[in-house]
């Protein structure tokens, strides 16, 4: 019983920062919207561009993405579970750079490389800041947390 008390505490746990609402605020809106819009714009975000990329069963992957993408996206802004669900959107970014950025490196050269990369680039580094120090002072990590320990 300790030790599964002990886990929900260090999955809520959380640095004692007020500026760590931005980074849930950027990534939580951006992940929400681009989930959105794969419903929305079949042909050039959905599974008309899981296909152009080269995925095996595009409608599945595109919807499947996309609800990772609005549900982690949504916890992630209200600053719930956001180490747990950063983690999928954190697999999303990978992917995202393996299938569609790492085509450019080789094709295209660096710097176009990095003009396609820069977004990406910035998302990922803040979902790994997230992972590391959790959701921040406004949160519903640490209302629960703090409502857990009086």
């Amino acid at each position: 019983m300790k030790t599964k008390s002990r886990k929900k505490s260090q999955i809520l746990q959380t640095e004692n920062d007020n500026k760590l609402i931005f980074a849930r605020l950027l990534v939580g809106l951006i992940f929400v919207s681009e989930g959105i819009q794969k419903y929305m714009f079949l042909q050039s975000l959905g599974p008309g561009r899981f296909t152009n990329i080269g995925f095996t069963h595009p409608f599945f992957w595109a919807y499947f993405t996309g609800a990772f993408e609005i549900s982690c996206g949504a916890l992630v802004l209200f600053g719930l579970f956001t180490r747990l669900a950063s983690i999928p959107l954190l697999i999303v970014m990978i992917t995202a750079f393996i299938t569609t950025k790492v085509p450019i490196l080789t094709h295209n050269g660096f710097w176009s490389f990095a003009h396609e990369y820069r977004t990406d680039f910035c998302m990922t580094l803040l979902l790994i800041l997230l992972i590391i120090y959790g959701s921040g002072n406004k949160s519903v990590d640490k209302i629960i947390l703090h409502s857990k320990n009086r």
